[in-house]
């Protein structure tokens, strides 16, 4: 479960812990990786030591650009990975737009621009591997849309 809240400056924050007046937003599928023990370490005791048993468990989500947002003419498309607790050492990132890996953003880029896109429906996604284990987990896809003005309806000015 996703919670989405607006805060009084208008900016929009998505968090897997409940906020008074968010939103719950459900997902598609699952964005929860299980650390797991390297090897010759007890059970139970992921990459670095643990006072407790629990394995620890690693949210992550795809916060910008947000589902079906529309980006007009020249603007930039941000994007965001948030991801709780942060990327553990043995750990890549790996994005793909529109199922094509981008390899310009390194293996530990949790945020980056894109440059000016063509006209057009995107979707972009997020794995995180564990080098150690070989294990890997993705976000769910986020669409977002670019739209470039033509000489028919040129973009106006923005107030």
């Amino acid at each position: 479960m996703v919670y989405k809240w607006t805060d009084a400056s208008g900016v929009v924050h998505f968090s897997d812990q409940p906020v008074p007046g968010a939103e719950k937003i459900v997902t598609a599928g699952t964005n929860t990786m299980k650390a797991s023990s390297p090897p010759g370490a007890p059970p139970g005791v992921p990459g670095s030591a643990r006072a407790d048993s629990t394995p620890a468990t690693q949210v992550f989500q795809i916060t910008s650009p947000a589902p079906g947002q529309s980006f007009f003419g020249d603007e930039l498309v941000a994007v965001r990975l948030d991801l709780s607790p942060p990327l553990r050492p043995g750990q890549t990132i790996t994005w793909h737009l529109n199922g094509k890996e981008l390899e310009e953003q390194g293996t530990t880029a949790t945020q980056f621009t894109l440059p000016r896109l063509d006209r057009g429906t995107y979707a972009i996604a997020a794995t995180i591997t564990d080098q150690q284990t070989g294990e890997s987990q993705s976000t769910a896809s986020v669409s977002f849309f670019v739209r470039q003005p033509t000489e028919l309806a040129p973009l106006r000015p923005r107030n």
